[in-house]
């Protein structure tokens, strides 16, 4: 593609060389740059692409955006711009040929729930014989072919080439997780959302964001950049619900399990298994209250399908057919994910990671527990190199929901494990610290959980979910919950 097409979509303040060249590749990595690449100097969180401009010009770049540069070389060309990080995603759309152009791209933002969302909303579409692309955290997939992920959203031009693959796969919705860093970094520019979900707001990436104020609003302006073609979903039981779409474009459409909206329900009855909801929807065409068995449990997860169904019928899935397949599906890995022991003890890998997921979890069960005999015995920690005010937090949500804790590591990536425990630990008073057991190695801590549970007891294993790995010391080494439970449990 030449060089002018590519940034026909940006204003340069200065272009330094002929804009009539062919370009093979764009990228914002200089590691991967080949002959005829386009290279794109970021000024990351961690390293500003600037410093690579001569690596990438070694390496074959025939072409540099970048916001400043002292040293020129002949026959390459220099787009000078204001911000290489607005405009990053604008050239990646427009390299892979606009590819949300061509599919239906719904986005999920929001603290927690994403994943499950979006998962959900890929399998349902897939069931009902859709051609479907999802962006994860656990993963992401192209009409069923898998490519891992490092991050929630990926980068501009990795995002794009995978939106290519899913318009070349024939592929025509894609369901998209956005985290607030995305949003903040711009890695989802240039591209048209057909739709949009706001899951809830609670206190998460602060080590980011620096404050609440920031975190939402770095959420909120994923609603005000939707198009009034787009529809805009959003939880009226967070207190945050309408400010996501106060200044929004989009059509608007309500959910919630305790008030008035456009789409509602309630519980019928729960066990670990599932429930039975009844859900309804006002409007024109009102649903008095259908009732439809699920294969998920928790208030959280509720809200949960309720976005997943408020989505399929905003495009324009019939309910009944919504409702029966909403029947079929499963959870996603690592979120209550259920292993049981053959003595009779339930055992749950939960992500939650944030003090408001935990409760949420710890509610869930508490609720299918009523009326049972059986304690709850709970395993967390807090990560690393994170926001360290949610520790405390943790530890107290934990020890208030559970008969007994077992505080251990999680991912401490550069920091001492022990130091992130007794940020936690400083949260609890004397007659918490009763309930708590502290065992650093996460290993040995599953393991203990189980030693110390009986028939009819919950283990919980919070905070880390599908991962299958610990980061010690920045080493990445092998490690899953789900393994160590089952392994527990036979052993």
């Amino acid at each position: 593609m030449k060089l002018q097409e590519i940034i026909s979509g940006i204003n340069p303040i200065e272009v330094i060389g002929s804009i009539d060249i062919n370009i093979t590749g764009v990228n914002i990595d200089s590691r991967r740059i080949s002959n005829g690449h386009l290279f794109i100097a970021m000024r990351g969180t961690q390293v500003d692409g600037h410093q690579y401009i001569s690596k990438a010009i070694e390496s074959g770049a025939s072409a540099i955006v970048c916001e400043e540069t002292t040293d020129y070389v002949d026959n390459v060309t220099y787009i000078k711009v204001h911000s290489t990080e607005d405009i990053a995603g604008i050239i990646a759309t427009t390299f892979y040929g606009n590819p949300t152009q061509k599919l239906k791209l719904i986005g999920v933002t929001g603290t927690n729930g994403k994943t499950t969302i979006a998962t959900l909303l890929y399998n349902m579409f897939r069931r009902m014989g859709h051609k479907c692309g999802l962006l994860s955290t656990v993963c992401n997939y192209v009409e069923g072919e898998a490519y891992p992920t490092e991050h929630t959203t990926p980068d501009p031009v990795e995002l794009n080439q995978l939106l290519a693959k899913m318009v070349e796969a024939g592929c025509e919705y894609a369901f998209m997780e956005c985290s607030s860093h995305a949003i903040a970094q711009k890695r989802i520019g240039g591209l048209t959302f057909t739709g949009g979900i706001f899951t809830n707001l609670t206190r998460d990436h602060l080590d980011y964001h620096k404050t609440f104020e920031n975190y939402r609003d770095a959420k909120k302006a994923f609603f005000d950049g939707l198009n009034k073609k787009a529809f805009a979903i959003t939880n009226l039981d967070d207190k945050n619900g309408l400010v996501m779409t106060q200044n929004t474009k989009a059509t608007i459409r309500t959910y919630s399990t305790q008030r008035m909206a456009d789409y509602m329900a309630r519980i019928i009855e729960c066990h670990f298994e599932g429930m039975y909801l009844g859900i309804e929807e006002s409007g024109e065409s009102r649903v008095e209250s259908r009732e439809v068995g699920v294969q998920f449990i928790g208030k959280f997860n509720v809200s949960n399908l309720l976005a997943v169904y408020g989505a399929a019928r905003m495009l324009g899935k019939e309910a009944e057919e919504v409702l029966i397949t909403l029947s079929t599906l499963k959870s996603v890995a690592g979120r209550l994910e259920p292993i049981h022991s053959e003595s009779g003890i339930t055992g749950l890998v939960d992500y939650a990671h944030t003090p408001d997921a935990l409760e949420n979890v710890l509610k869930a069960i508490h609720e299918v527990m009523e009326g049972q005999d059986g304690r709850i015995i709970t395993v967390c920690g807090c990560g690393g190199n994170r926001d360290k005010g949610k520790r405390p937090l943790m530890a107290q949500e934990a020890v208030k929901q559970s008969d007994t804790v077992i505080i251990t590591s999680d991912n401490p990536r550069n920091e001492e494990p022990q130091d992130i425990i007794n940020d936690m630990l400083a949260g609890l008073n004397a007659q918490q610290m009763k309930k708590v057991v502290v065992i650093a190695d996460r290993h040995e801590a599953i393991k203990t959980s189980v030693m110390l549970a009986h028939k009819g007891d919950v283990i919980l294993v919070a905070g880390k979910g599908h991962e299958d790995y610990q980061i010690i010391k920045g080493v990445k080494h092998h490690f899953d919950d789900r393994e160590e439970l089952r392994n527990a449990f036979v052993n």
